[in-house]
């Protein structure tokens, strides 16, 4: 008997009408996959209100000038910071990393003084390490700026910012090197390319032997370790190695002009990036130029990075020049273009000095395709461009250094120091401390060979939203940058204090908000003061001495200038960063 039109039929379509609803369900969790997807990527089409724009960004303005009390101040903080440079530098000659052999001070009468009186040596040095530090945030007072009654932000002009800066910087251009001894290293390794071997195959006591005058004062860790520098660098040492032979001082020197040309080039793009950022450019150069990180590290340490860091950023203005030029949808020619080639080929060779800075050629690809679009299409037009300019660059330096691509292979050199700052590192290594407290063995390496790919793959996401928020319009390529950065610093295997400032320069220039702000300007200063000037360790007793000593002093000059310098805030508050209406902030 057949079904009436009430009877649900039990044969033909119930198996159709089962599929149907396994489909609609699978089609749901495909939809809201994609759903987080997108918003996960922030891709969902949202405002920027949770963006992380508003969280650290807000326009600032240039300001007035300061008042006459105000200059006389700055006056007294600069030389008061000058004067910590100074004891820095007569500290150095007993308390710095000194070279083992040719060391220009050893038995001389009046010089060679601190080298025998170790405590009074390293009192000297912390205590002008106090002092500096002291004085670049008592000037943070005027770089910040302080409000006028009708609102408007007062601040030191940029011509004082410059002469504080240089003063600061002169002792420590003279004194030897501090807080690392890197640049032994360096000396060594270019000496192994000048004699035509490959540094990145063998290192300095394989190549130069143990007790060569270069290798003699290489930190053991790095004897036998191959150079995890680009060719870049190591093609520019070989030509100060030709010039100096195997005079230590003398290459000292070089490295360190070196060192202060890639700071120049900091200073110089690192107010036009703020101002393009709509941020105050005294501001941006003294979170970012005058950080004592910068100083200590850069200039006394007389680390790469700050060629590294030199070369990305003007590469990096450049660039942005050239897109922010003309508008969104105008041609790229002329002059336009030749910034940005120029722009992209600054940053291809900074990533010769160290690899990470290459990350900076990819917001630039992302702003050039936001101009051209912000389509798909765009974005493999900008990435075919820049990706040609940076493999003619890689090219020519590799080979035209006769060095090849051996930097390759030297990469992950670092990883092989445990690093305290470094977030993986620290788990790893605290829950391995912790295993073996509890009796349950030493599983460090197993513990971190899970931590640090997954610190890899945050880092990455990280930098991949904010490539996709720079082509979306919702952060400035600046920003992007220094957030990625930052994230990739902080995630990184291995994290030296000088590492910081490749997160803290660029966002210096964009980042404003008091979230930012007060944990970079707290971290910088702790960071600079615990460090041994020697790049090395101390007796106990000896640290326990100059620590004591340096409280006292530091407190009676204190005291002593508690009329003369702004110990003590005023009434007037800084003022507070307005709300930026465009989260791109693209201004040419």
């Amino acid at each position: 008997m057949p079904p009436t039109i009430d009877e649900p039929s039990t044969a033909g379509p119930a198996p159709k009408t089962g599929r149907s609803e396994t489909a609609r369900a699978f089609e749901t969790v495909g939809i809201r996959a994609v759903t987080l997807g997108k918003r996960a990527l922030g891709l969902d089409g949202r405002g920027h209100h949770t963006d992380v724009v508003t969280v650290l960004h807000g326009d600032e303005r240039e300001g007035r000038g300061l008042d006459a009390t105000e200059t006389t101040q700055l006056h007294r903080i600069r030389l008061f910071g000058a004067t910590g440079a100074v004891l820095m530098c007569v500290g150095a000659l007993g308390a710095g990393a000194q070279p083992v052999l040719q060391n220009p001070v050893q038995g001389v009468r009046l010089l060679g003084l601190p080298a025998r009186m170790p405590s009074a040596a390293l009192t000297l040095a912390m205590t002008g390490t106090v002092l500096v530090v002291l004085a670049w945030l008592l000037l943070g007072r005027f770089a910040v700026g302080r409000r006028d009654p009708d609102g408007q932000p007062r601040r030191l002009s940029r011509s004082q910012l410059d002469r504080t800066l240089l003063l600061w910087i002169l002792p420590l251009t003279v004194a030897p090197p501090m807080f690392s001894k890197d640049v032994y290293s360096y000396l060594a390794q270019s000496e192994i390319a000048a004699r035509g071997l490959d540094p990145y195959a063998i290192g300095p006591a394989g190549a130069l032997g143990v007790d060569h005058v270069l290798t003699r004062t290489v930190p053991n860790i790095w004897r036998e370790t191959s150079a995890p520098y680009g060719p870049a660098f190591l093609w520019i040492g070989e030509r100060i190695t030709f010039l100096t032979g195997e005079n230590i001082v003398f290459g000292i020197f070089l490295h360190r002009l070196l060192a202060l040309g890639g700071v120049a080039l900091i200073v110089w793009a690192l107010p036009r990036l703020a101002r393009r950022c709509g941020v105050a450019s005294v501001t941006a150069l003294w979170l970012g130029a005058a950080n004592p990180l910068l100083l200590f590290h850069l200039v006394a340490g007389i680390h790469n990075e700050a060629l590294m860091l030199g070369l990305m950023l003007a590469g990096l203005e450049l660039a942005l020049r050239g897109i922010h030029a003309g508008g969104p949808g105008t041609p790229l020619r002329g002059r336009y273009l030749a910034w940005l080639l120029a722009g992209a080929a600054l940053i291809a060779l900074s990533s010769m000095i160290k690899v990470p800075s290459l990350l900076a050629l990819g917001f630039v690809g992302m702003a050039l395709a936001r101009r051209w679009g912000a389509t798909a299409r765009a974005v493999l037009a900008a990435a075919a461009l820049l990706a040609a300019v940076s493999l003619t660059v890689i090219t020519v330096v590799s080979w035209g250094s006769g060095l090849g691509l051996g930097w390759t292979n030297t990469l992950g050199t670092a990883t092989e120091v445990r690093s305290w700052m470094s977030i993986p590192t620290l788990l790893g290594v605290g829950t391995g401390l912790a295993g073996v407290l509890l009796g349950l063995g030493d599983h460090t390496t197993a513990i971190l060979s899970i931590t640090r790919p997954i610190a890899a793959m945050i880092a990455a996401f990280v930098t991949i939203r904010m490539l996709l928020a720079v082509l979306v319009g919702r952060i400035h390529p600046v920003g992007g940058l220094g957030v990625s950065l930052g994230a990739i610093v902080l995630l990184f295997p291995v994290v030296q204090p000088w590492y910081l400032l490749w997160a803290v320069i660029p966002l210096a220039a964009w980042a404003t908000r008091p979230i930012f702000r007060i944990p970079t300007v707290a971290f910088s200063s702790l960071v600079s003061v615990i460090l041994m000037p020697n790049g090395g360790e101390y007796q106990p007793f000896i640290i326990v001495q100059a620590a004591i000593a340096t409280v006292v002093v530091v407190g009676l000059l204190i005291v002593f200038t508690r009329n003369r310098l702004p110990w003590r805030e005023d009434d007037r508050t800084p003022p507070r960063p307005a709300e930026s209406p465009d989260a791109y902030a693209g201004n040419p």
